[in-house]
Order: structure tokens, then C-alpha cells, then sequence
């Protein structure tokens, strides 16, 4: 019970900051909350949040880390910042402004699609999925599902779901904030590949030849 408490703490401070600051950037409470999809983006936001408490994950270093790719986590967190506050506050100004409340809707579906993805991946492998790039106790190769298509589903999720949200305050500058994932996700990408190729060898090179890393055919 005690790590599920500790956990649903951790999430609710960090989703509380994540919001705290898109409001604060649309201009307070009742700024923010005077746009139905933006107050729809809170809901999916809240409900994801939920949702992430039950699919298991951890930050185990487990058996074996790669250690080098840790400076991702806090540009992701710098990310993530400037992605809570700078679409909110573009929207407010006007800045770089996209198509009207079809763009905002769309950015709300994104981001519950995204989101989705994003959890799937962690309850297919529960315990076994870090957020650091370590192999954990009794890791499996999984190649079924999603995977058997694609080897990062969680962090295509990642970028549908940024996207989403930015997209959900009309404007461009969320767009760039979601693009800026994509460096530090391909060093990410790069190091869990060739961590699960010195665990995995062989096995590991037939899947990663009939897979891709994000988009069948693209990429």
C-alpha cells in the first residue's frame, strides 16, 4: 500500500505543477478554464494520471544500466516545463496562433490517444519497464502486440501525446516544444538498442531487422 501512496503523491505533484504552470500561463483560473477543450485537456490529463498508477513501471537501475543516457531525464524535465507554460502563455498573446478550437479538439484527442499508448507499453511490461535504460530481473524479449511492429510504442506515445497538447492551445510554439523531444528520444532510442543487443545478441538483431523503431515504413 505504501509504495501505490507513495506513487500516487509523486504523480499528483508533478501533474499539479504541470497544470499549475499551463494556467498560470493562460493567464490564471478562470482564464484558462473559459475554453472547453483546454478544461477537456485537464480532464484527460487528470484521467491519464489515474490511469498510471495501476500499469506498473519503476526507476530501477535492475542488473544493468546504461548510466550515460541519464542526462535525457532532465532535459526531458526542462522540456516538460517549458511545454506546460509556453503554448498556454502563445495562446494567451496570440503568438504563432493555428486554426480555432478544430486545432484544440484535435490536440485533445492526441493527447488521450498519445496517452494511451504512452501506458500500454508499461502494462505489457510492467515491472520490467524503467525509466532508465537498464535491463531488470528476469527481462524478457517482448516482440508481440505492438511490439511486433514497432520497438518503441511508448515513445511514439510520448510525441502524439506533446503534440496533442500543444496543438489543444492553438498554436505553433506547442509544436516546436513537441519536436524538441525528438533529439534526447533518439539518444534514448540509440542506448536501449544497444543495451538490449549485448543482453539479447542475436534475438535481438532478427527483431530489430523486421521492426521499426517508431512509424512502419518511416522510421
Amino acid at each position: 500500500m505504501r509504495p501505490l501512496l507513495i506513487r500516487a503523491l509523486a504523480v499528483a505533484l508533478s501533474i499539479g505543477l504541470y497544470l499549475a504552470l499551463a494556467i498560470l500561463g493562460a493567464g490564471g483560473v478562470d482564464a484558462y478554464f473559459a475554453n472547453s477543450a483546454r478544461t477537456a485537456l485537464v480532464v484527460v490529463t487528470l484521467a491519464l494520471g489515474v490511469a498510471s498508477l495501476f500499469v506498473g513501471g519503476n526507476l530501477s537501475s535492475g542488473q544493468r544500466e546504461d548510466r550515460g543516457n541519464r542526462w535525457v531525464i532532465p532535459t526531458f524535465l526542462v522540456i516538460g516545463l517549458l511545454g506546460a507554460y509556453l503554448p498556454a502563455w502563445a495562446d494567451r498573446q496570440g503568438l504563432w496562433r493555428l486554426d480555432g478550437d478544430a486545432v484544440r479538439w484535435l490536440g485533445v484527442a492526441l493527447l488521450a490517444a498519445g496517452g494511451a499508448l504512452r501506458l500500454w507499453p508499461v502494462a505489457v511490461l510492467g515491472r520490467r519497464f524503467s525509466g532508465l535504460v537498464a535491463i531488470q530481473p528476469g527481462h524478457e524479449l517482448v516482440t508481440t502486440g505492438l511490439y511486433s511492429r514497432i520497438r518503441h510504442p511508448s515513445y511514439l506515445g510520448l510525441l502524439i501525446s506533446a503534440l496533442g497538447w500543444g496543438l489543444a492551445f492553438n498554436t505553433a510554439v506547442g509544436v516546436v516544444l513537441a519536436l524538441a523531444n525528438i533529439p534526447p528520444l533518439v539518444a534514448r532510442m540509440n542506448a536501449e538498442e544497444r543495451l538490449l543487443s549485448s543482453e539479447f545478441r542475436a534475438a535481438y538483431e532478427a527483431y530489430r531487422a523486421r521492426t521499426a523503431r517508431l512509424i512502419p515504413g518511416v522510421y
